[in-house]
């Protein structure tokens, strides 16, 4: 399990505002080395930007929403940054400032700042309700909430962008210094070398890792990564539920996420969510979880026990991320995520493939006015955003190589 919770009390990292900083970062390309030593992406282009600049004229506060497939992407909105002749504020996950003195100063000197996912983090909000009412640069924000390694796909978005949005449009509207407005960022990745020399060699350490040596030909690389799938859900359906379950991998997935989620909602919040999407439910856990975990008058035995708990939160997001059917049309990207997923959930690292090229497209402005929709009824700015990007997405992804 991946280190995204972080066992001391919350300290808020506010963002470096001065434009040296980012300024030399741009000048020097330091975003260009870091992304191809370290993601593999060596090449990219920005399209449609004459919008976002058009937004910049008018003096809009502005929010750049992406959709959130690697980890490579708020390092790649620099691209759109340096294109568009501006710097950006970004959201960040509390968790990536701890990850090293050096990444957590970078994060700043870029215009990152924190926001506390397992808690109601008022400054980080203020934060960025600030930075769009006084449009002193677009704010960026991942409205899925965390990464996906499913690239055609958009993931439920959080409300959480509207909320933003519509607060800082009221006080601008106070203020009569004019609109805020949401632009889709849709980011596509696409492999640029032979994807298949690429992955077998990782594929077959996997299997090499379930003991599944083999002195003959290994057959269909397509075949073997969804056996690869299936072996390690039947892992996880031992451990929690005792032992492999029948149906297709989709339900047994839909299964065992509705398992470690609902025994873990009933034992923290006396009852199940099951009217509520994944992401959601899983913060609210957090929400409850954490502060206990970090509570100096919680024993050993019960912080393991938490430990224990946020494990199966951790597994259900995994779980998550593998869409049904992603291979049924398979593409050379599609199979590179679909092993850089494997990759990570078994050995909690997924090694670097390139050439990678990265497109980001900028869509026209969502006006965001300032009435909230009643309750129980759909966010139409949350609505038109999701399908904003679906509507991006469907056409790059053909960009894509079939296998």
């Amino acid at each position: 399990m991946q280190e995204i919770i972080i066992a001391k009390p919350y300290e808020f990292i506010p963002p470096h505002r001065g434009n040296l900083a980012p300024t030399l970062i741009q000048s020097f390309r330091i975003v260009d080395w870091y992304l191809r030593k370290y993601e593999g992406v060596v090449s990219h282009e920005v399209r449609g930007i004459d919008h976002l600049k058009e937004s910049l004229r008018a003096g809009h506060g502005i929010v750049l929403a992406p959709n959130h497939c690697r980890y490579a992407d708020p390092i790649a909105m620099g691209w759109l940054a340096r294109k568009a002749g501006t710097h950006v504020f970004a959201m960040a996950s509390w968790h990536l400032f701890n990850q090293g003195w050096l990444q957590a100063f970078a994060m700043r000197m870029c215009g990152g700042f924190s926001v506390y996912r397992e808690g109601i983090d008022r400054q980080s909000l203020e934060t960025a309700v600030d930075i769009l009412a006084q449009a002193s640069r677009p704010l960026v924000v991942f409205p899925e909430g965390t990464v996906f390694r499913t690239n055609d796909i958009v993931q439920p978005l959080l409300d959480g962008v509207a909320f933003l949005a519509r607060s800082a449009a009221r006080r601008r509207e106070k203020q009569s210094h004019g609109k805020v407005v949401i632009h889709p960022i849709a980011i596509k990745y696409l492999f640029r070398g032979d994807v298949q020399s690429s992955v077998e060699p990782i594929v077959t350490d996997l299997e090499n890792r379930f003991s599944w040596q083999s002195t003959g030909p290994r057959g269909d690389l397509i075949a073997r990564v969804t056996r690869l799938e299936a072996a390690l859900l039947a892992l996880k359906e031992i451990q929690h539920l005792g032992s492999p379950q029948m149906g297709s991998l989709s339900e047994r997935r839909a299964g065992l996420i509705s398992h470690l989620l609902g025994t873990t909602e009933e034992k923290w919040l006396g009852r199940i969510q099951s009217d509520q999407k994944m992401i959601p439910r899983i913060k609210q856990l957090r929400v409850k979880m954490v502060p206990k975990l970090i509570d100096p008058h919680t024993s050993q035995t019960d912080i393991n026990a938490i430990w224990a708990d946020l494990a199966k939160l951790y597994l259900a997001q995994q779980i998550g991320s593998y869409p049904a059917g992603y291979l049924d049309q398979p593409t050379d990207t599609r199979l590179l995520e679909t092993v850089e997923r494997l990759d990570e959930d078994i050995t909690d690292r997924a090694r670097i493939h390139r050439p990678l090229h990265a497109i980001l497209q900028v869509d026209q402005p969502i006006e965001v006015d300032c009435e909230k929709p009643p309750r129980g009824v759909e966010d139409p700015v949350m609505t038109e955003l999701q399908l904003r990007l679906e509507t991006m997405l469907a056409p790059l992804a053909s960009e894509a190589c079939p296998l």
